[in-house]
């Protein structure tokens, strides 16, 4: 329950109020709740095209193990139209870097085998791996084929605006590279319902195929009404032998590299029904703990959770109304922070939201670019991060810079305490969770710890300012003197007798504070090495 602004004889009975709830936390589910998971998302979009981040990204293991990662998110490794590209051009989803296809036997991630590496030093540190997995579309197809299709309104692509004619569509994958190993599938126009250039009249549109039993699906964003088609060659998941290829590439994959999950690419335009069938058939022939996340990117709240419900809670998603609640307040003037949880998916499905603050997607230039003010980024992190709710995931962007200017690159976020930020969590960021949302400009909350991490951490926030939040640990820490981890400087605070401390925050800025005698708190990297580019 927050802490709100209030008369001295309210706030008397809400300090009594606080006090008994933390008596009680030993006897709710947080104390005795698992160790915090951690995604890192291990690339950004200007990642270097040399083939060797699944070989840098070995080597950094072990650091990311040191500051609580236990899951990365990879980059799609399949080979891709362009063999210099992210891989968001799906040619092959069975070429790992293992067959010369499209000008390049590795992706721009590297080879097969360095791959193969890459997880098996994961497991042996206990890291879990989430695949990209891009099943909406395919790119680079081979041949043309002639088929008929008609012109969709790109605004309304659910009306037709031309009759149905003859086209010669980029829809012939052969693969002849990869000679059947692994899947003697063909993809031929019967396995697609759209594409976007005809080359019969060297004419660019939304070309819906026309065909008995083909249309858009309709368990897919009402967006443009129907948002089915997003780019290149749209498989058609209702085709059964598409259905049947992809669900066999799900458990062979997930089986080959042992995956821990999977993001699912542009969930907003594939069929809800295909993705709940694609996570049910991997989990029962594959990993019964697989873990999947959909990419529906909306900030519309009740489109998000109209998603989750078509999937029937199988797949998490994430917490886009958060992150543009970030992005704005970032570049507003002194906003109140009070409501910044007000209508986002975490507040309102905590077990089912990825929480952001970056990605590939949203980082500057790109399509969905979603900026969030440097100076602001180092609160929403500590948001993220340290409270009880969500699954946060950090960006590689933030933590490591963003390359896309080599001779100038954005340096890391956070002036450098992400790493430590992340640490905490690791360390300290257990159990019941108080927040002191009673300012408008400086809020705070404490977590009291659980059974096995029991020292609690107390974080306090200011968009403004310097402030301070009186906060109450418990009285099992009385007369302990407490630090800042990411501020060492700031004067320690000393809990009171009664188990109340004064805690305080730069301006623009956020600090933890922990029992500068708890475990570990020496023992904090403080080195995690970002120049990866250099190793």
């Amino acid at each position: 329950m927050p802490f709100l602004c209030c008369g001295s004889r309210q706030k008397g009975q809400k300090w009594k109020q606080i006090e008994e709830e933390a008596a009680n936390i030993e006897q709710l589910p947080s104390w005795t709740a698992p160790d915090n998971s951690l995604i890192l998302q291990t690339f950004e979009w200007h990642v270097p095209a040399d083939r060797q981040h699944w070989r840098r990204l070995q080597n950094a293991l072990p650091e990311y193990k040191a500051i609580g990662v236990d899951q990365i998110w990879i980059p799609p490794g399949c080979k891709g139209m362009d063999a210099n590209g992210n891989g968001y051009d799906i040619y092959d989803l069975y070429d790992l870097g293992e067959f010369d296809q499209k000008g390049a036997v590795p992706t721009k991630w590297g080879t097969k085998r360095e791959l193969e590496d890459l997880m098996c030093q994961a497991q042996n540190l206990g890291i879990g791996v989430i695949w990209d997995a891009v099943l909406n579309h395919k790119a680079g197809a081979d041949y043309p084929e002639p088929f008929q299709a008609v012109k969709v309104d790109p605004k309304r692509r659910d009306l037709n605006i031309s009759k149905p004619a003859e086209v010669n569509g980029w829809t012939g994958f052969d693969f002849a590279g990869r000679n059947d190993m692994y899947s003697s599938m063909k993809y031929h126009w019967q396995h697609f319902s759209g594409v976007d250039w005809d080359d019969k009249s060297k004419q660019s549109a939304i070309y819906k195929i026309v065909a008995s039993n083909k249309d858009w699906a309709q368990d897919v964003s009402t967006e443009y009404g129907n948002y089915d088609y997003l780019m290149f060659s749209d498989l058609d998941l209702a085709h059964p032998e598409v259905r049947a290829d992809l669900l066999q590439w799900g458990t062979w994959i997930t089986k080959s590299l042992s995956l821990n999950g999977m993001r699912l690419d542009a969930a907003k335009h594939f069929s809800t029904e295909f993705q709940r069938a694609f996570v049910q058939y991997v989990r029962k022939t594959a990993n019964p703990d697989f873990f999947a996340i959909g990419e529906f990117w909306t900030g519309h709240l009740p489109s998000l959770l109209g998603y989750l419900e078509q999937v029937e809670y199988d797949l998490i998603a994430y917490d886009v109304p958060l992150l543009e609640r970030f992005s704005k307040l970032s570049h507003a003037q002194a906003p109140d922070l009070r409501g910044i949880f007000k209508d986002t998916l975490v507040q309102c499905r905590p077990d089912h939201a990825v929480t952001i603050v970056a990605n590939h997607d949203t980082q500057p230039g790109q399509m969905l670019e979603t900026p969030v003010s440097p100076s602001f980024k180092l609160l929403a992190y500590a948001l993220v991060l340290l409270r009880k709710d969500g699954q946060p995931c950090v960006f590689y962007g933030d933590l490591y810079g963003i390359r896309a200017n080599v001779d100038s690159p954005m340096t890391p976020s956070c002036n450098g305490h992400l790493p430590v930020l992340m640490q905490a969590r690791k360390l300290y960021a257990y159990g019941e969770q108080q927040d002191y949302f009673n300012q408008p400009n400086c809020i705070g909350f404490v977590r009291y710890g659980n059974a096995r991490h029991r020292s609690g951490l107390a974080c306090v926030i200011s968009n403004a300012g310097p402030g301070a939040q009186r906060m109450y640990v418990g009285r099992q820490h009385a007369h302990e003197q407490w630090s800042d981890i990411l501020h060492p400087s700031m004067k320690p605070v000393i809990i009171n007798k009664d188990g109340y401390g004064h805690f305080g925050v730069q301006g623009m800025s956020a600090s933890v504070w922990v029992d500068s005698a708890t475990v570990h708190r020496d023992n904090l990297k403080r080195d995690f090495n970002v120049n990866i580019y250099d190793t």
